[in-house]
């Protein structure tokens, strides 16, 4: 069963062009219903029957897992069998008529600007780790890219003169995205100098770095900014995504075009920028409702 994961992991990046992330949650997803599989006898895939992942998602849901999670399981697993049949390694899908539980869509965390302006704030000294963590903030703000994206620009992505980056995707077209002031004197600072102390000696042309002078990862950019968001006295957990709605839901409510705001954020629909359109209508009732005198 291991290798036919392993198979189909590699079909979905030689073929589908699956994002690295897309690939390694579905081998953490399916990994999972190997175990198990296994814990109950079952050693081989064509022996997987609609009863055995009928219990399976039975146990996810004691688990305690999300409606969210559980249908991510669901796709991980209907998209490998229909690879499976395809590819006539099973006689039948088990998962064929199975149906993922109902996902209650939650409305994005968006921070006010004054929160924003409280994050900023906190690393404001001069040690190197500072001074590269001030960088990274302003510029997720500024143009509201990916963690993913962030932690793999290169040097020679930036461009000081003009005020713009090349953010580069493994799924989607390159797109250039401006920056404004602030996260220009942020990049500048950290880039004059801060940026090689922190290399210690070794050779990157990667933007950002850890403290060990080696590439960052997106788990510890997370807890950079979730320690930034409790110095700050933020009561909501604040993640990179919180920053990165924020940067979308400011420029709308500011007058941006849906559009814009799609391609700045490399989103692959229009629909998905919608959200924060209808997040700024609900504001402005919301003002309406609690200022007009005739309401």
């Amino acid at each position: 069963m291991q290798q036919s994961i392993e198979d189909f992991i590699s079909y979905l990046g030689d073929v589908k062009k699956a994002s690295l992330n897309t690939r390694q949650s579905y081998r953490r997803d399916l990994s999972k219903m190997k175990r198990f599989m296994e814990a109950n006898g079952i050693n081989e895939v064509g022996r997987i029957t609609v009863t055995n992942i009928n219990a399976y998602v039975l146990k996810l849901e004691k688990d305690g897992l999300s409606a969210a999670t559980i249908s991510r399981n669901i796709a991980a697993m209907r998209t490998y069998f229909h690879y499976l049949m395809v590819n006539k390694k099973i006689d039948y899908e088990p998962v064929e008529f199975l149906k993922a539980p109902p996902i209650k869509k939650k409305a994005p965390t968006i921070l006010s600007v004054e929160e924003v302006n409280r994050i900023m704030g906190q690393p404001s000294g001069n040690s190197p780790k500072e001074v590269r963590d001030k960088a990274m903030i302003e510029l997720l703000y500024a143009t509201g890219i990916r963690v993913s994206e962030m932690i793999l620009l290169k040097v020679e992505d930036i461009n000081l003169e003009m005020d713009y980056i090349i953010c580069h995707s493994d799924t989607r077209k390159d797109r250039i995205v401006p920056f404004g002031s602030e996260a220009k004197k942020a990049l500048s600072k950290w880039l004059g100098g801060y940026r090689d102390e922190m290399l210690k000696g070794k050779e990157s042309d990667l933007l950002f770095l850890n403290c060990q002078g080696n590439s960052m990862s997106r788990q510890g950019f997370w807890k950079i900014i979730k320690g930034y968001g409790i110095k700050a006295g933020i009561k909501d957990d604040i993640t990179p995504h919180t920053i990165r709605h924020s940067f979308a839901a400011h420029l709308v409510e500011n007058g941006a075009d849906l559009r814009s705001v799609q391609e700045m954020m490399g989103l692959s629909d229009i629909s998905s920028a919608r959200i924060y359109a209808d997040m700024s209508k609900q504001k402005i009732r919301s003002v309406y409702a609690n200022s007009h005198p005739r309401k």
